[in-house]
């Protein structure tokens, strides 16, 4: 309504929420998320179905008009959308027959949203010039500009579901990362704590839903996405070196699935997370230097496996 704010109190107890069912346990929580997803997918369903009629071929001309620059300064921003398909492997230890269920998740996730994302943004960008789209909400302001003022409501209340959605997959991956780094010594054992009657990691469940809910009170939603984009761009690429190495230094750990085509697509993968990096403000590259000397000035000393031990607590429960 054009009045400033200072505090985003909605954020905040949407966050707060969320903290809340996530600490009940995982059943709750996934029944929460299907709803959300399906809410969401019949929203963008309605938003495609709606906008093909009103598409103007002369918006996609040119087809790329900032070039490689502007697709590549794009693509670092829009990562933000494929964030989240790593929490999955943090269910593993609360999943059934992870060996075949997580590649089937992770994988045939990916290929599905990309596929929403593609024909969403194909839409939204013919109904008006991309140019019109810079908005909180683009979707529903290209329906408002195409005269569609019921359909933009619903699409806007679609993306408030939709945010709800990803806050609660990363609050749900976030604690148990926490915790698997706090069994192997990696963070203080306090954070290995499970509850005795809901049987989730609630220790680092509240502790994570603190510092989300600082974060959405506070702070900008744009150095946010920058934030989180650079830091996970990171994780990405050290993952893609990490399975390289240890397919060549432990070559006789069971691997149920197999990452085919190494090292190509281990070198490929971690190229690609370092070059999308340049496309964001660099000046976020100082938390993960304050990571990284936290890791080697305490947590890797600590180290649990790193000195052959197994990890002591449970795991929480499915």
């Amino acid at each position: 309504f054009g009045v400033p704010i200072l505090l985003n109190l909605p954020a905040f107890a949407i966050v707060m929420a969320i903290t809340c069912l996530l600490y009940i346990g995982v059943r709750e929580s996934a029944r929460a998320n299907n709803i959300m997803v399906l809410v969401k997918l019949l929203v963008l369903g309605m938003f495609v179905i709606i906008g093909l009629f009103h598409i103007n071929p002369a918006n996609y001309k040119p087809f790329a008009p900032n070039g490689w620059a502007g697709i590549h300064q794009g693509a670092a921003i829009v990562f933000f959308a494929y964030i989240g398909f790593d929490a999955i492997s943090t269910a593993a230890e609360e999943t059934k027959n992870p060996q075949r269920n997580m590649p089937i998740g992770i994988l045939g996730g990916l290929a599905i949203c990309t596929l929403i994302y593609v024909i969403v943004g194909a839409v939204a960008t013919g109904i008006v010039p991309f140019m019109q789209l810079k908005a909180a909400d683009p979707l529903s302001r290209a329906l408002q500009l195409a005269k569609l003022p019921a359909a933009s409501w619903i699409v806007a209340f679609g993306a408030v579901v939709s945010l709800t959605a990803v806050l609660l997959v990363f609050q749900y991956g976030q604690p148990r990362i926490f915790f698997a780094m706090a069994r192997d010594g990696l963070l203080p054992q306090w954070a290995a704590k499970v509850h005795p009657r809901f049987r989730t990691p609630h220790v680092t469940t509240v502790v994570t839903g603190l510092f989300v809910g600082a974060g959405a009170l506070y702070f900008d939603e744009n150095e946010i996405y920058d934030l989180t984009n650079i830091g996970t761009l990171a994780a990405f690429a050290i993952v893609c070196v990490g399975v390289l190495v240890l397919r060549y230094s432990d070559p006789e750990r069971p691997r149920p699935f197999r990452v085919p085509a190494l090292p190509l697509v281990a070198i490929a993968g971690a190229a690609a997370c370092l070059y999308t990096m340049k496309g964001l403000r660099q000046r976020f590259a100082v938390w993960l230097i304050i990571g990284l000397a936290i890791y080697f000035l305490y947590s890797f000393r600590h180290s649990t496996l790193r000195r052959g031990a197994p990890p002591q607590p449970a795991a929480p429960d499915h």
